[in-house]
C-alpha cells in the first residue's frame, strides 16, 4: 500500500515536472552524440505524451536512487567512464547520460557532456550547496526532500537555502512613478513637468 502511494506520488510529480517543449528549445545539440540522443528522445515535442511521461517517470525514479546513494557519502568523488557509472548505479547508459546532463551544473569540475562517449571518464564531485539550490530551482521536491540531506544540512540550513534560491528567481518590479508624483530627481516639480516630460 505504501509502495503504491509512493509510486502514485512520483507519477504525479513526474507529470508536473516533465519538461515542456519551450524548455526543450535550449537543448539542441548534435544528435550523433550520447547527449544529443538523450535530449532528442527526452525533449521530443512530437512524441506521444503518455510515452514521454512514462520515460520521465522511470528516469525520475532512477535519478532519485542515484542521488540517494551519492548523498550518503557527499565528500567522496565518484569517478569512472559513463558506462562504468551506469553499471555501478544499475541504470541504462541512456539514463546515466540524462543524469550527467542534469547534475553537470552542480559539479565542482564539469564533465564534457556535449562530446562524451560511453568510454569518457567523468566525475560526480558535486558542490553540496549548488546541488541543493539547483534541485530547488528545478522544483524537484522528490530530490531536495531526500532524507540523506539531513546528514549534510540541518533543517534550518535547508530552509535557508530553499528560501535563498526561491528569492533569487523572484523578479521585483520597482515602483512605477506616476505622472503627478514628485520627480525622483529631487527638483520638487511633478514628474510630468520634469524628467517625465518627453515620455
Amino acid at each position: 500500500m505504501a509502495d503504491e502511494k509512493a509510486r502514485d506520488l512520483m507519477n504525479a510529480e513526474a507529470a508536473e515536472a516533465t519538461p515542456t517543449p519551450a524548455a526543450a528549445e535550449e537543448f539542441k545539440i548534435d544528435k550523433n552524440t550520447l547527449l544529443g540522443q538523450w535530449r532528442a528522445k527526452a525533449y521530443d515535442q512530437n512524441a506521444d505524451k503518455g510515452k514521454l511521461r512514462r520515460l520521465w517517470q522511470d528516469y525520475f525514479l532512477s535519478e532519485k536512487a542515484i542521488y540517494a546513494e551519492l548523498l550518503k557519502t557527499p565528500d567522496t568523488v565518484v569517478r569512472g567512464s559513463v558506462k562504468e557509472l551506469a553499471d555501478k548505479f544499475e541504470v541504462t547508459l541512456e539514463k546515466m547520460v540524462g543524469f550527467l546532463d542534469g547534475i553537470n551544473d552542480s559539479l565542482i569540475e564539469k564533465n564534457p557532456i556535449e562530446t562524451m562517449t560511453e568510454d569518457t571518464e567523468v566525475n560526480l564531485g558535486f558542490d553540496k550547496t549548488r546541488l541543493y539550490k539547483n534541485m530547488v530551482e528545478a522544483r524537484a521536491d522528490w530530490l531536495y526532500e531526500l532524507p540523506e540531506w539531513d546528514a549534510i544540512f540541518t533543517k534550518d540550513e535547508q530552509h535557508a537555502l530553499f528560501l535563498e534560491q526561491r528569492k533569487s528567481g523572484t523578479i521585483v518590479k520597482p515602483k512605477k512613478i506616476g505622472r503627478n508624483d514628485p520627480c525622483p530627481c529631487g527638483s520638487g516639480k511633478k514628474y510630468k513637468n520634469c524628467c517625465g516630460r518627453n515620455q
